[in-house]
């Protein structure tokens, strides 16, 4: 997936949105990523059952049930994610925008190629055409003039 998202992100309109932007929106980016991973999951979830392992078999017990640090943290993990998830889902919107922007200006450059082709074409077809016509006069010629017995004038 990070492949996948680095290889999109070479592209010239998303490598100048993401070289311009500023430094907040950057670490918004990275913290999203990281939170949106399985990575993040499994940490999380090791970190989880360490802790209420730890604090029912007393290990640590500075945390003893209902787990009320564990809910705090919990919350303060939400009230920072929040945020950042949005910002990082406006930027993700705002570089969409701009790469169907740059799609639609690139496809408008190759309609007009394909217009001028077209024309070409047709320019083409109508000389080729005309040669044919040029040609068929001539064979009329050629074999009127056999069947008249004349010999063909140059």
């Amino acid at each position: 997936m990070a492949s996948a998202r680095r290889a999109a992100y070479r592209h010239a309109v998303n490598r100048e949105f993401l070289d311009e932007a500023p430094l907040a929106a950057r670490v918004a980016d990275r913290v999203t990523t990281f939170m949106g991973s399985w990575r993040f999951i499994a940490i999380q979830t090791a970190i989880v059952v360490a802790w209420i392992a730890g604090n029912v078999y007393l290990l640590f017990d500075f945390d003893p049930f209902p787990f009320i640090l564990l809910n705090l943290a919990f919350s303060t993990q939400a009230a920072y994610a929040a945020p950042l998830i949005l910002l990082a889902g406006n930027r993700a919107a705002l570089r969409d925008r701009m790469t169907l922007e740059h799609a639609a200006d690139e496809a408008d450059i190759e309609e007009k190629q394909n217009e001028q082709l077209l024309t070409g074409n047709t320019e083409i077809l109508r000389r080729v055409e005309a040669l044919e016509g040029r040609i068929l006069e001539l064979e009329r010629n050629i074999l009127a003039r056999l069947d008249s017995g004349r010999p063909p004038s140059g």
